[in-house]
């Protein structure tokens, strides 16, 4: 709707302009500054301009009122405009707020957890933002391939096998054990040298040369979990990319970087040059033994990403990572290619609360907060909601016991309660959707429902603007702020058996559309009776 008017404007006054919304819906449904920036052009005060720029659209059917306040020019959109875009969405639920294919492909890699045990809460706060951008950057139309690196090489890979040889030394063979500093702890490794012990039986932990292939176990049972455990809310991946597989490409790798004088050695190390491209020190890449790095790992997989040739790559880490992002680009430069077609999104960790105290540990786990354990308790709805309250890289604490109460309190039910009452009003009223959908607006209906049906049309602008600053706090704010206006609506206004009944119940029908295809978007599904 946004760019419709805003292309609208520029036609006719032949200038590129800015459209904003005022915050008192009364002024009107957008508003433009272009006057201030025209004053020096004109040689006029912007409130002159303004007037004059008015007048241009008194005979536009799209707006009900344009009007020049203090140089900003006020647009209030005509009820006839609106019925016409009410009209469109409700014909064609599939096509609404959908974009057209868009240029180029998008590669997109979120969650890439080690796969040394369950995902934890953290890591579902990256696993929810990632589906959500990939949800929306589709169905806005963009090509977007969706990737989990699997970090399956390296030391804490085999600290995996030593935790699940301690695990079965303790808890199976019974005998007493001295636990290092590091390793693994939690009952998922119980349960995983109990179903090692089944297949390969009690000896084989008595037996060193059987530690790889217990290694190799333990890694696959532990991607089974993690991808139960995302496919419980609803996310899955176009590819997963294992680490280990792409460690034989590390010579080859290392030779372009040296035909590009990025390496040198220095105390018996390998060295990228990432100082010279914004990181804040150079980088080991080999270490004294000869054995590549966790970084060398990144660079031959950004350059396995970059041979596949996508236009734009897009990686979402935890805020811990943040670090990392100069020397990742760095090495992405020195491979010859453009690093500004890298993307490298962050993702806070999570505070939780339980009836206002922190929430307890796993012991499945450990030491951490399993994401199994609080989709269980609440609800895959309700976690991918709360999750996308805030934006990605900002800090968020919650309330579990705050998403189970049935009121205004918890955002998720207090959404679907508002399209389940429209579902309501149509059942008492006797009609369906389709019933109302072709008739006319009633144009004596109230400005409220005007307003609220404005309000409702404006989920395609939302999803862009959402995708484009990679904030989907704007979609769950605006789901939350349309259902409020709903029930404010439903308390306020006689609808069934009004003698606009129809058009109110349209404009109804038009605001159900708007939470039902936003929710699904964020993997919800709304509810039609609560």
């Amino acid at each position: 709707m946004q760019e419709i008017i805003k292309s609208i404007i520029e036609t006719k006054i032949g200038k590129s302009v800015v459209l904003e919304k005022p915050k008192d819906i009364k002024l009107g449904h957008f508003a433009t500054p272009v006057a201030f920036s025209l004053a020096k052009e004109y040689k006029k005060a912007p409130n002159a301009i303004a007037s004059e720029l008015a007048s241009l659209f008194d005979s536009d059917e799209e707006f009900e009122s344009v009007t020049a306040v203090n140089g900003f020019i006020n647009l209030k959109l005509s009820l006839g405009f609106l019925e016409k875009l009410s009209l469109s969405a409700l014909s064609d639920e599939a096509s609404f707020a959908k974009g057209s294919p868009k240029e180029g492909k998008i590669l997109l890699e979120f969650v890439s957890a080690n796969p040394t045990g369950p995902l934890h809460i953290g890591h579902a706060r990256g696993a929810i933002f990632g589906d959500a951008l990939l949800k929306v950057g589709k169905y806005l139309g963009y090509d977007i391939t969706s990737e989990y690196y699997i970090n399956d090489a390296g030391a804490q890979i085999d600290l995996l096998g030593v935790s699940l040889y301690l695990a079965a030394k303790e808890y199976i063979l019974k005998e007493d054990v001295v636990y290092p500093e590091a390793y693994y702890r939690g009952e998922y490794l119980i349960d995983l040298a109990n179903e090692a012990c089944e297949i390969y039986g009690k000896d084989v932990f008595h037996d060193a040369t059987k530690l790889d292939e217990l290694i190799e176990f333990s890694k696959n049972k532990v991607m089974e979990i993690i991808k139960k455990d995302l496919g419980d809310i609803g996310i899955s991946f176009d590819y997963f990319v294992s680490e280990k597989s792409l460690y034989d490409r590390w010579e080859s790798t290392k030779e372009v970087l040296e035909k590009n004088n990025s390496l040198y050695e220095k105390d018996d190390r390998i060295w990228l040059r990432s100082s010279e491209l914004g990181d804040e020190k150079d980088r080991v890449v080999v270490r004294e033994n000869g054995v590549p790095t966790y970084l060398a790992g990144d660079i031959i997989y950004h350059k396995n990403k970059f041979d596949r040739g996508y236009d734009h790559y897009i990686n979402i880490w935890g805020a811990d990572h943040h670090g990392y992002i100069p020397r990742v680009k760095a090495a992405v430069g020195f491979l010859g290619y453009d690093s500004s077609k890298l993307e490298v999104l962050l993702s806070q960790m999570v505070s939780l609360l339980k009836d206002g105290e922190p929430y307890k540990m796993s012991k499945r786990a450990g030491n951490v907060i399993l994401m199994s354990d609080i989709t269980e308790e609440i609800g895959s709805d309700a976690l991918r909601f709360i999750f996308l309250t805030r934006k990605s890289d900002t800090h968020l604490e919650f309330d579990i016991n705050m998403l189970k109460n049935q009121d205004s309190s918890n955002p998720i039910f207090y959404i679907n309660y508002a399209h389940a009452r429209i579902n309501q009003l149509f059942e008492k009223a006797g009609l369906k959707a389709d019933d109302v959908k072709s008739s006319q607006l009633n144009y004596d209906i109230s400005q409220e429902a005007k307003d609220l049906l404005y309000e409702a049309l404006l989920l395609p602008d939302i999803l862009h603007e959402a995708f484009n600053k990679r904030d989907f706090q704007k979609i769950t704010d605006y789901l939350y702020n349309l259902s409020s206006s709903v029930h404010k609506f439903y308390n306020s206004q006689k609808i069934v058996d009004d003698i606009s009944q129809n058009s109110y119940l349209k404009v109804l029908s038009t605001c159900a559309l708007s939470i039902r295809v936003g929710l699904k978007l964020l993997g919800i599904q709304a509810k039609d009776k609560m």
